[in-house]
C-alpha cells in the first residue's frame, strides 16, 4: 500500500469536503423510485437520470453534476472507459463492479471511484431495482 503524502491527504480531504454537500443538494443519496421510462436508456434496463449540476471550488474541476443509473434486476452496464473522474455510491440494490484489473463486490451505502480513462462495469446483482448515485467531476 502506498503512502500517503501531506499534500495527496488535503487534496483528498478537500475532494470529500466539496463532494458532500452536492450528495446532499441532490436530495440524498438514498434511491428514489423511478419509473421505467424515466430517463434516458444507456443499456437493456439500465437507465441515466440526471439530478442535478453544481459549481466546484475544486481548482481540477469547474463543475459536478449528479446522476441516478437505475439498474433492473441483473440488468449490466458493460464495461466502459470513464470519460470523467468519479465518486460513486450504491443508494439502493446490490452490484458487482468489474475494473480493467479488479472486481469487487458493493451492497447498498458503499461507496467507490472510477478514474478518468479507467474502465468500469456493474451489474445489479440483486433481485431488486438497484440504483448507484454519481458525482461526475467535470475538469475545468
Amino acid at each position: 500500500m502506498e503512502t500517503m503524502n501531506r499534500r495527496s491527504a488535503i487534496a483528498l480531504g478537500v475532494t470529500a469536503a466539496a463532494v458532500t454537500p452536492l450528495f446532499a443538494l441532490a436530495r440524498s443519496a438514498t434511491a428514489k423510485e423511478y419509473g421505467p421510462n424515466e430517463g434516458k436508456e444507456i443499456a437493456p434496463g439500465v437507465r441515466l437520470v440526471e439530478v442535478g449540476t453544481g459549481t466546484s471550488d475544486i481548482p481540477a474541476y469547474k463543475s459536478i453534476s449528479i446522476v441516478d443509473i437505475v439498474f433492473q434486476p441483473g440488468a449490466v452496464a458493460p464495461e466502459a472507459v470513464m470519460d470523467n473522474d468519479m465518486v460513486c455510491t450504491i443508494a439502493a440494490g446490490e452490484f458487482t463492479i468489474k475494473k480493467a484489473d479488479k472486481e469487487f463486490k458493493l451492497k447498498e451505502g458503499d461507496m467507490y471511484t472510477c478514474a478518468k480513462g479507467k474502465t468500469d462495469g456493474a451489474t445489479n446483482t440483486s433481485a431488486a431495482v438497484g440504483v448507484h448515485r454519481i458525482a461526475i467531476l467535470m475538469a475545468a
